[in-house]
């Protein structure tokens, strides 16, 4: 909690509530998050810079697009260059040249998903979790890198195989080092792989983690004397378990967090349903974030459903591999179709990319390997994603949330 010299410099107000079309009350609504360098305004997409830095794209042309919030990573910026330097200078914001608040997750996924082998990727469809109930399922091929017990995981380094451990303590004290404005507590992710038993346990001691990760995050506030304060938000799982998710919500909910997260396994098309099953019971006037989310149809699902914020790497992954979103769809520059197209990548658009370049010519940088493609179409889509959840917010607050909605999806999935 933060020190009373501390307690103003980070708020959450509701603003307006979003109904549905025959006027009954919804968990959607906007908002303020208030932090110590600067105010969120919700809903909002918060930009996932990984290891401090957004994947081809400079900061300033972050804040140039529009982005309010960067997201950072713990696992990966305590593998590299360590968080005693983030520490040294000046945090998180200052290292990486950016002025804005800025978010880092607790390493849980990285953890658990590269310590199984799975990359960066957990299905959202409980029919591609072939094997599903395999508690201890190991990608093909690949060794289990992270083995977890009740006092927190043993991993080793993707990148040279060291050996590590992280704790909720010890989670704490790396985010305190990065700085970041907003912080998420240790938590054990599972998959629609693991058995309702294992979701159970594991529940128990994502929620034993959260009360260790709240009593380390109090003591470093208060010992951190005139360092700006952090807000920690608990992460809410449960799968797609109705009772898990509840019970979670009221756990967490009850224990003092700053806000919350929501994460873990869940179904795409029970998206909106278990986002209305934690807002129902977590507190209404603190911010719920929902972790590794950026498609459209979710998005706007999220929205309706009581998110606040969102963070994915999709916008610039995709770019990397010639992707861009389009209002029609999300279409590959490297079609040869766009060999001769010397129009924006989208008409109106007003990023810096679609005011300056044509398809033609980013489509000859993609074929001819020249990093700046990824550059100037990631611009473009990280544009893209940040505007379309602007536009979101700006349609609750004048009443025109579901026509905009319609208009957007029957578009964009046509």
């Amino acid at each position: 909690m933060p020190t009373d010299t501390q307690q103003s410099t980070f708020t959450f107000t509701v603003n307006e509530r979003l109904s549905d079309p025959t006027g009954q009350p919804l968990h959607g609504r906007t908002g303020t998050i208030s932090t110590p360098h600067g105010e969120i305004r919700t809903p909002a997409f918060i930009a996932v810079g990984t290891k401090a830095s957004v994947k081809a794209v400079l900061p300033e042309s972050m804040k140039e697009l529009g982005a309010q919030a960067l997201l950072a990573n713990a696992y990966h910026l305590y593998l590299q260059p360590g968080p005693e330097i983030l520490d040294e200078a000046g945090g998180l914001g200052r290292f990486m040249n950016w002025d804005g608040p800025t978010f880092t997750d607790s390493g849980g996924f990285q953890v658990m998903s590269l310590g199984s082998g799975f990359k960066k990727v957990i299905t959202m469809n409980v029919a591609d979790a072939e094997g599903g109930g395999s508690d201890h399922r190991v990608a093909a091929g690949k060794e289990r890198l992270a083995h977890i017990d009740d006092d927190g995981v043993w991993f080793k380094s993707h990148l040279n195989g060291d050996r590590h451990r992280f704790t909720p303590e010890i989670s704490m004290q790396v985010q305190h080092q990065l700085g970041a404005d907003i912080m998420f507590a240790f938590d054990e992710l599972t998959t629609l792989m693991n058995s309702r038993t294992y979701q159970e346990e594991s529940l128990e001691r994502t929620r034993l983690w959260a009360e260790r990760c709240l009593a380390e995050h109090d003591r470093l506030t208060e010992e951190r004397v005139g360092k700006p304060y952090q807000a920690l938000f608990g992460v809410i799982q449960g799968a797609q378990y109705e009772d898990l998710r509840r019970k979670a919500s009221r756990d967490l909910g009850g224990m003092g967090f700053d806000g919350f997260g929501i994460g873990g396994a869940l179904e795409k098309e029970n998206l909106g349903t278990i986002l209305g099953w934690c807002a129902d019971e977590l507190p209404e006037n603190k911010p719920r974030h929902l972790l590794g989310i950026s498609e459209p149809d979710d998005l706007f699902t999220g929205i309706e459903n009581g998110a606040d914020t969102f963070d994915c790497v999709s916008p610039t992954r995709v770019a990397r591999n010639s992707a861009f979103y389009t209002p029609d769809g999300r279409w590959n520059l490297s079609n040869a179709r766009f060999r001769k197209d010397f129009t924006p990548l989208v008409d109106g658009c007003d990023c810096y990319t679609c005011t300056n370049y044509t398809r033609a010519y980013i489509h000859h940088l993609y074929k001819a390997k020249e990093m700046v493609s990824a550059t100037l179409i990631s611009i473009h889509n990280e544009r893209f994603i940040v505007k379309l959840v602007d536009d979101a917010r700006d349609a609750i607050g004048n009443g025109t949330f579901f026509d905009f909605k319609a208009e957007v999806l029957g578009r964009y999935y046509a």
